[in-house]
């Protein structure tokens, strides 16, 4: 099953989180760690210059240390602090207090001048130690100078027991926050994701009957997506009703054939009238259902959908050239690339196959065909006008031609439904059609608005 969007979100979160907050410790720990060490070392550095405050060397070279020392705990055995002193040959000379019984593997000797730290071990406890060595050249009165080593060491329990009690209450602390920010981030997930559920809950009384379409209060974001839905809805509730509508005048508009036809047949008519009559009747009815199958299967605007008008165009003066090439027809096309008609496909070959079936029938020689967007209020919808050399169309031809089944020439072959069909297709689509005469060629000039 897939998960849902909450939970995607709130996984990756956790995810997120704990890497953040699981980085920070690691650094926080660090960062202690290193501070409470340098800190170490400071104060090791410190008491060697207080043991250094505190030595001195007779006229014979002895080295002598104060009882003034510069930490109490030098004074106490097995106190963790340890202080000792070496000749220039790194024999110990003096020790504190406080190492009487402890033995160190103390560092080597240093440079003069210069502070040595190690990490080593007690021999005897086996404790962790940083030792710290730093060497002096001892000016003696009226003899040569003397080398002498300070060695200060001290166990790195407290140290290490310091840095545990950091690091316990450091992820403590971190993992109470990152509890508390999973909660609140559960919280806006839940409060930003509503809209979707209330969605879902609209759609949910759709299906069941108890609304038409989604009429929430959206946040913008979703405002795109409701609209859409909406008006497929509308789509699939107009095509629903138009099929009713069909059947139910495709039913209505045959009775009145079929009546003729039976009435022909009842009334014993000779062969020729029958079949004069059965020939009429039949075309009656092959345009009434041509027009009601039409009229029902025009789908109608649909903003999902982004049909280019362009390569239509061309699809459709590519096969009407090879029909009508006798007649040696000059077209001229101005349609860009940028115009679209949001519907279906099929009804546009419908319209434009039409339009320029009847251009291409009545003119001379020449057609013209443009097409440009227009945008009006949030729609974008497409103009095409079609003209022709022909010899025009009468005024009061015009609303008769707009009506199902009537043509202008009833010697041209053509059901007369053509025009008809064209308008239904445009009110479908909620656009606009006129029909006025061509200033430029002299012919028809037919605007539709889709």
């Amino acid at each position: 099953m897939t998960p849902s969007l909450q939970s995607r979100l709130l996984l990756v979160a956790t995810i997120i989180l704990a890497a953040f907050l699981g980085i920070t410790g690691l650094v926080l720990n660090n960062a202690f760690h290193e501070s409470t060490e340098t800190a170490l070392k400071d104060r090791l550095q410190s008491y060697v210059y207080g043991l250094l405050a505190a030595a001195d060397v007779d006229t014979n070279g002895t080295i002598m240390v104060s009882e003034k020392l510069p930490d109490p705990r030098l004074k106490i055995p097995d106190s963790g602090l340890y202080a000792f002193i070496a000749d220039v040959k790194n024999r110990e000379v003096w020790r504190s207090p406080s190492a009487i019984s402890v033995n160190i593997v103390l560092p080597a000797p240093a440079e003069p001048g210069t502070s040595v730290f190690v990490l080593g071990r007690s021999t005897n406890s086996g404790k962790p130690t940083l030792s710290l060595s730093y060497s002096v050249e001892w000016d003696i009165a009226n003899a040569e100078s003397q080398h002498y080593h300070f060695f200060v060491a001290t166990e790195l329990e407290s140290f290490n027991a310091q840095i545990r009690r950091f690091r316990n209450s450091l992820w403590i602390w971190l993992g109470a926050a990152g509890a508390l920010l999973l909660f609140a981030q559960l919280l806006v997930l839940r409060w930003g994701l509503t809209p979707l559920r209330q969605v879902a809950k609209d759609l949910e009384k759709i299906e069941t009957g108890q609304s038409q379409t989604l009429s929430g209060n959206y946040p913008k974001e979703l405002t795109g997506l409701t609209n859409n839905i909406n008006q497929l809805i509308n789509n699939a509730n107009n095509h629903l009703g138009r099929y009713r509508d069909a059947l139910g005048n495709l039913a209505h508009s045959l009775k009145t054939p079929l009546a003729v036809l039976r009435g022909a047949v009842d009334n014993d008519s000779d062969s020729t009238t029958l079949r004069e009559t059965a020939k009429e009747q039949l075309e009656t009815m092959h345009q009434i259902i041509d027009y009601q199958l039409q009229r029902a299967a025009t789908s109608g605007r649909n903003t999902l959908k982004t049909i280019q008008v362009s390569p239509v165009t061309n699809k459709v003066l590519a096969a009407l050239e090879k029909v009508y090439a006798e007649k040696h027809i000059h077209c001229e096309v101005a349609v860009a690339d940028n115009v679209v008609f949001h519907g279906d496909e099929g009804d546009l070959l419908e319209v434009l196959g039409n339009l320029l079936d009847n251009a291409f029938k009545w003119c001379r020689s020449s057609v013209r065909v443009s097409a440009i967007n227009s945008n009006q209020g949030n729609h974008s919808r497409a103009i095409i006008t079609i003209e022709d050399d022909g010899p025009g169309i009468t005024e009061s031809d015009i609303e008769k031609l707009l009506k199902r089944g009537q043509r202008g020439d009833m010697s041209t072959d053509g059901h007369g439904i053509g025009l008809a069909m064209v308008s239904e297709t445009v009110r479908i689509y909620q656009g606009d059609i006129t029909i006025t005469k061509s200033l430029s060629l002299g012919g028809t000039l037919i605007k539709i608005t889709l």
